[in-house]
């Protein structure tokens, strides 16, 4: 066998050796996980609307036919007049019967407006009002770690637990937006 052939043998075998040793250093060396400081799970709340309808009795006012209260006046004006004609004599009773006549027709006036008021009737409607559902719903989780001595946050999709593996220095997470 060739001399050269057998020292460039051992001395290959030697680098490799010797570049796998320090490849396996550095590999056994790096850290294969990053410490997990602090999780915080993150929310949001959602506030979802809705009709919120129920019956409720109401009282109305029927509608009016004689908006001006022609009758009443009218009426009160006719008894006003006969119970004026009925007091005194001459002009006296002339005077007596003209203010027996406005007194009346305003009296009339008054009951007819209060008899209209008062002419009610009752019903049933559904009354709906929006009210708001609240929720809260996750929407992921803020880890703070500590990785070769220094802090670094990512938000990631789940709890990490107390630890994130490590490759080639870098965190690895699945669905990971870093902050």
């Amino acid at each position: 066998m060739n001399k050269s052939l057998v020292i460039g043998s051992v001395f290959g075998a030697v680098l490799a050796t010797a570049g796998g040793a320090v490849a396996g250093y550095r590999m056994l060396a790096s850290p294969h996980s990053a410490e997990v400081v602090s999780v915080k799970p993150l929310e949001k709340t959602v506030r979802t609307p809705r009709q919120d309808c129920h019956d409720v009795e109401v009282t109305r006012t029927k509608p009016v036919k004689d908006t001006n209260r022609v009758v009443g006046t009218g009426l009160g004006a006719v008894v006003g007049g006969l119970l004026g004609n009925q007091i005194g004599g001459g002009n006296g009773r002339v005077l007596a019967t003209v203010a027996g006549a406005a007194a009346g027709g305003y009296a009339g006036n008054q009951i007819q407006q209060k008899v209209q008021q008062g002419n009610t009737y009752t019903t049933t409607e559904q009354q709906c009002t929006t009210v708001y559902d609240t929720r809260v719903e996750p929407t992921g989780y803020e880890v703070l770690y500590r990785l070769n001595g220094q802090e670094g946050r990512v938000r990631m999709d789940h709890d990490p637990g107390k630890s994130l593996p490590v490759k080639d220095g870098h965190i690895i997470t699945e669905g990971v937006a870093s902050s």
